[in-house]
């Protein structure tokens, strides 16, 4: 995947405004990383809603999840937005009010520097393309922020991996977030999760296609890609709902004991859904990027180096909301739990019921509704 880079200068004096939820970019220059990597000119891609007020107090940043892009709401296109019920125009994040921005990761592939980008000699990065953590893409966003004269949040708000972004923020950066809202994500990856993760990247790796992440001029390993995703996908669903969809339906004119040989069988209506999920990951998303954003999310610990989960959060300076789904088995309610009790104050964690699971906080975001407005949003 290959990406124009334009640069938009934009400051506090000298705004500009682009058309809603157009994709842009911006040159944030050398970056040198927590691991010793190091990327000589990194570009952002972004996207942005609303107007920035005059003294730059209203500005929300939404950080996308593992797979997801910079395209929260639908804005001047008819492209939908991932969280379309929650942003835009007299919606709960107002973008009539607020100015909401969301920036692609380091590392990513809808527009920032990644292994699809050309390197200084024009040549993708591939197998060459640093190792970036979580605190790495927060301070190449708190450039862009920079570039867009923002100096402090009003709110930082994300999910999943996002809510891992968002809560490192907080504690990398707590005198420019004003308030954090934390969903469906935790304090550190666990064990579990970080075993969950390994199965995805081997998946990409193990594809003979892959040829150790230089692909770029030949085949791209989509069944490594493919499979990942549905690995990733049945993490993402609860058991109840996979059961209630499709149980031991069989695929229909497909019979899953129809051959004597397994690999003639017909399919489950499961297997069906799980290929298709990995179809359309692969037809969107490189497989380089997953695994560095994948490998950054393993990497996801906001203690490290900073003591105790208590003593890391205790210098955070913002307002949080914590919020879980209820039939999360991806990242379980208890840790959000854990996350609210090490931080100052006093913190509830809000439930999202939704029996699909992990991927509640995109489908079922409007439950959190009246506590973002009445707290965040008033």
């Amino acid at each position: 995947m290959k990406h124009s880079v334009t640069t938009y200068p934009a400051t506090a004096q000298h705004p500009v405004h682009t058309l809603d939820g157009v994709l842009q970019y911006a040159s944030i220059g050398e970056l040198e990383l927590e691991t010793g990597g190091r990327l000589p000119d990194v570009v952002l891609g972004y996207e942005t809603w609303g107007r920035l007020n005059s003294d730059a107090s209203n500005a929300v940043l939404i950080p996308h999840a593992l797979t997801g892009s910079t395209h929260v709401a639908q804005g001047s296109t008819e492209e939908p937005g991932w969280w379309d019920g929650l942003v835009g125009p007299g919606r709960t994040v107002d973008t009539d009010r607020f100015f909401v921005v969301s920036i692609n990761m380091v590392g990513g592939c809808y527009g920032s520097t990644g292994p699809a980008s050309a390197d200084p000699h024009g040549l993708h990065w591939g197998s060459r393309f640093p190792f970036v953590t979580i605190r790495d893409s927060v301070r190449a966003e708190a450039r862009l922020a920079d570039q867009l004269g923002i100096r402090r949040w009003h709110t930082v708000l994300g999910g999943s991996l996002g809510g891992a972004r968002a809560l490192e923020w907080a504690v990398t950066e707590p005198a420019r977030v004003a308030r954090c809202a934390v969903i469906a994500a935790t304090a550190a990856s666990t064990g579990e999760q970080i075993a969950f993760a390994q199965a995805q990247v081997e998946a990409i790796r193990l594809d003979p296609d892959y040829n150790g992440g230089d692909y770029y001029n030949g085949r791209a390993p989509l069944t490594g890609l493919g499979l990942a995703r549905r690995i990733a996908h049945i993490t993402y669903r609860s058991e109840a709902e996979l059961q209630y969809r499709f149980g031991r339906t069989p695929q229909p004119g497909e019979d899953p004991l129809g051959a004597a040989l397994p690999a003639e069988r017909g399919r489950y209506q499961v297997e069906s859904y799980l290929d298709h999920q990995g179809r359309k990951l692969a037809d969107r998303f490189d497989a380089n990027s997953y695994v560095i954003l994948t490998e950054a999310l393993m990497s996801h610990d906001v203690a490290r180096g900073r003591g105790s989960l208590a003593e890391a959060l205790a210098a955070t300076q913002a307002q949080f909301l914590v919020a879980a789904v209820d039939s999360d088995r991806l990242y379980f309610p208890e840790q959000s739990h854990e996350l609210a009790a090490a931080l100052p104050g006093n913190n509830s964690v809000h439930v999202i019921s939704a029996p699909i699971g992990h991927d509640g906080f995109l489908t079922d975001i409007l439950q959190l509704k009246d506590v973002l407005e009445q707290d965040f949003f008033a």
